[in-house]
């Protein structure tokens, strides 16, 4: 079968590629430029701990460990002089990793290097594409004209997507809802390794808002927040904003810094209408844009990825289920849509300034929360997404039960007993396809693996997990998040809880496994199909004929 052809090769394209590998996928990279990424310390991405999971479990590293990555040791939150707002991060509430962006980006060409199923093709630009029932035909210019023949083909291409104009999709949005002076600095600060918001600063060119967040080796990123249509931010005026800022958070006078690199970041808001054509997709910046309030756009990027590479696997191995690549756009787009919904809801009250707003006991605290929330990862700005109302979801279950993960949600990462006895990180087990069944069993720690393994209810479930209609590993927790005894979670290839059973249920395993892989709903869609066609045939049947 054809390889899928990923078009662009920034962090969101790589991680594609590198993740259908692993699904045995082989891929080709179509990349527009010459094959290396410019070195941009300014350029910086924070991922949430699932997403930073991810990329390790990838490139197989961690980059909390590297000279360019850092995790934070805590957040602050400071309006005008006083501290609003102290968070400490911990395993209840996991630091997002902060690394600059051609670090991550050289990690996976680097990994990608050792991976023979992925072809990078450098200085390819594409220029027109064609589908027809077999697969899809790509034309790219460069120095060698060439056709690429693929079985699929995912647009990673940015903003800008060729992918996404050759498709005809609208691009629907918001222009600069926020700006940012941008500099990458090297000095040493109060709080080290502490994030910190700081909005209203008592200095003349604080501006409305600074952010100061660190990376390794003593770099930190600072942001400061621009005025919709100002002028532009000249190299002079940064220089003042940069010693008036580090003077005002070190007591008054300048500490030494070494300034490494500056820009300016425009933040817009837009969400492509369709993330499907035929066998065309569209993934991170190409589907979508984000960044006003903390939240990551390439974080979200990552998630698409994620969430379409098993899909497409399942597709390439064991031919096309509609109903499971359709629950891509359906899963993904509704995640973003809720975030760009929050943000768009928030920005009036927290930019908008003066008024009643300001005089509300108790505003200032709660716009500081709020902002926390999407720069640290949680609440309707930052949380991850879920897909509880995916097409994907079974229907509800008789033996359901209530545990500390929604069912849709990404699952806690807990310790697990694998099938050689070894005790690894449940996230640890992703990435490979497979549905992954956790038998929540207290006191199974201190028991060697060989005298439980053929005890109690275990062989019943080891059959009941063979018998799925998707190859599943079963694995063993002492404990999870809120979960009884005996619960048995179902877990989807990209980390999200499918449900979770109290006991070994067989049948209602096998039915929440089938509509995880998409089976429930491809019947569901048949049978819609056979109605429609139905009732036309009943409409055609009663209709006089003319003669």
């Amino acid at each position: 079968m054809d390889p899928v052809i990923v078009v662009g090769a920034g962090p969101v394209g790589l991680t594609l590629a590198l993740a259908l590998a692993r699904h045995s996928v082989p891929t080709v990279v179509l990349d527009e430029g010459p094959g290396k990424d410019e070195q941009r310390p300014a350029r910086t991405v924070v991922l949430r701990d699932d997403t930073a999971a991810l990329m390790e479990r990838l490139v197989g590293h961690s980059f909390g460990d590297q000279d360019s990555g850092a995790r934070w040791a805590g957040w602050r939150s400071l309006r005008r002089k006083q501290l609003m707002r102290e968070l400490t991060f911990s395993d209840e509430m996991p630091a997002p990793l902060h690394v600059p962006q051609h670090v991550l980006t050289g990690a996976l060409r680097a990994a990608i290097a050792d991976e023979r199923l992925v072809k990078i093709a450098a200085e390819s630009k594409l220029d027109s594409l064609e589908q027809d029932a077999g697969g899809l035909t790509a034309h790219t210019r460069g120095p060698k004209d060439t056709w690429w023949r693929g079985s699929y083909l995912v647009g990673c291409d940015g903003p800008r997507s060729t992918v996404r104009k050759l498709l005809d999709i609208r691009f629907p949005g918001r222009t600069a809802v926020e700006r940012h002076a941008v500099a990458a600095l090297r000095t040493e600060l109060p709080g080290p390794g502490e994030a910190m918001l700081h909005r209203a600063p008592p200095w003349r060119h604080g501006g409305a808002e600074v952010t100061g967040r660190p990376l390794a080796d003593g770099v930190w990123r600072i942001d400061w927040l621009l005025p919709p249509r100002g002028d532009l931010v000249t190299p002079d005026a940064l220089v003042v904003r940069i010693r008036e800022t580090l003077a005002g958070w070190c007591g008054g006078s300048t500490p030494p810094y070494e300034l490494l690199d500056t820009g300016v970041h425009t933040v817009h808001h837009r969400l492509a209408r369709r993330w499907r054509s035929g066998r065309a997709f569209l993934a991170g910046d190409a589907a979508h844009l984000l960044g006003a309030l903390g939240t990551q756009g390439l974080d979200e990027g990552l998630r698409d990825a994620d969430n379409l590479a098993w899909k497409l696997a399942l597709a390439w191995h064991h031919g096309a289920r509609d109903a499971l690549l359709d629950s891509y756009q359906a899963e993904r787009r509704a995640g973003v849509a809720a975030r760009l919904r929050a943000a768009d809801q928030s920005l009036p009250i927290l930019r908008g300034g003066g008024g009643l707003r300001s005089y509300v006991p108790g505003s200032a605290r709660g716009h500081d929360m709020l902002l926390a929330d999407g720069h640290v990862g949680r609440g309707p700005l930052g949380a991850p997404g879920s897909y509880a109302d995916s097409p994907l979801a079974p229907e509800p279950l008789e033996s359901e039960v209530v545990v500390g993960t929604e069912p849709g949600a990404p699952v806690a990462d807990v310790p697990v007993t694998a099938p050689d006895g070894s005790l690894v990180r449940l996230r640890d087990r992703l990435g490979t396809g497979e549905l992954l069944v956790v038998l929540v069993a207290p006191g199974t720690v201190v028991w060697e693996r060989r005298h439980w393994v053929t005890a109690g209810i275990m062989p019943r479930l080891a059959a009941a997990v063979s018998a799925l209609p998707h190859q599943a590993e079963l694995l063993v927790a002492e404990s999870y998040p809120g979960a009884p005894a005996h619960s048995v979670l179902l877990v989807r290839p990209d980390g999200h809880l499918v449900t979770a059973l109290g006991g070994v249920r067989p049948a209602e395993l096998y039915t929440a496994a089938e509509a995880a892989v998409g089976g429930a709903a491809q019947k569901r869609r048949a049978g819609r199909e056979d109605a429609t066609e139905k009732a036309e045939s009943t409409a055609s049947a009663g209709r006089p004929t003319t003669q």
